[in-house]
């Protein structure tokens, strides 16, 4: 039954239309909510322009604050629901090289720490699922098999990991809490 939204979420009237096609197809909010969408540079603060600042900030810390905010009406009122922002371990430790990313990773736990207080007690809960680095294309243009400062792909997380705990999370009884999660590559 799960749905995802496709939409340039950097794209206000794009994420809007997106959203009311997905409240009118659904009738109500989904019962889950994942803002798994994200974008990674690295590059020296000196070196990393504005414009890339501001599509990263877009993506991976606006985007989950407009998606929150349009559909968590809809989930106090029900009294029911679950909101899943996966963020990364660069919210609580700093990489050389990743400071746009990082600012969006921690403006990102930042904005889910007030969220988990702002719900106390409404039925509605909310993640943050912090994964250490997963192999995904956002690795492709970095080659880290090729930088020693760069994690080896086969040391990183897979896609199906991060995946495996949003379903965990998501099949907890909703009387249990789960405000924060990171996970990282055993082994």
């Amino acid at each position: 039954g799960a749905r995802a939204l496709v939409a340039d979420l950097t794209d206000d009237a794009g994420r809007d239309a997106a959203l009311a096609a997905l409240l009118a197809d659904a009738g109500e909010a989904p019962d889950v909510l994942v803002n798994a969408a994200g974008v990674f540079h690295i590059a020296a603060c000196h070196e990393t322009d504005l414009d890339t600042l501001d599509r990263t900030w877009a993506v991976n810390l606006r985007a989950p604050y407009a998606l929150v905010r349009a559909l968590l009406p809809r989930m106090l009122e029900r009294r029911s629901g679950l909101i899943v922002n996966v963020g990364s371990v660069a919210s609580h430790r700093a990489f050389p090289g990743n400071s746009a990313y990082s600012a969006s990773k921690y403006g990102l736990r930042g904005f889910h720490e007030v969220l988990v207080e702002e719900l106390r007690g409404s039925g509605v809960r909310a993640t943050l699922l912090e994964p250490a680095a997963t192999d995904t294309p956002l690795w492709d243009p970095l080659d880290p098999d090729a930088d020693p400062h760069l994690p080896d792909r086969a040391d990183m997380l897979r896609a199906d990991d991060v995946a495996d705990a949003v379903l965990w999370l998501c099949t907890r009884p909703a009387n249990v809490q789960v405000p924060h999660m990171v996970i990282e590559r055993g082994g």
